[in-house]
């Protein structure tokens, strides 16, 4: 009885305070739910991605927005104004 008693005692010890035990399978659990929240947030961004892409190969609407905005391309017979605001001196 005294050596199954050991045993069981030895066992838990193992189970609650070595390296493989319960404080590593606690630490992968909490590595597992921020990895999944990652790639939640990263799936997010992917589906925000292919539908831009989508839009691009198939409306005109996106290219020509794209083209005015980041290469400041104007339409024929449209007059572009710049505004410059004045910079405060302190």
């Amino acid at each position: 009885m005294i050596v199954l008693t050991v045993i069981l005692v030895l066992l838990q010890y193992r189970l609650w305070f070595s390296h493989a035990g319960l404080p590593s399978v606690l630490h992968l659990n909490r590595s597992v739910a921020v990895q999944t929240e990652e790639n939640a947030k990263l799936a997010e961004r992917n589906q925000v991605l292919t539908a831009e892409v989508q839009d691009l190969k198939s409306g005109l609407d996106a290219i020509e927005e794209r083209a005015r905005s980041e290469l400041g391309m104007i339409k024929e017979n449209e007059t572009f104004f710049q505004i410059i605001e004045k910079k405060e001196t302190p």
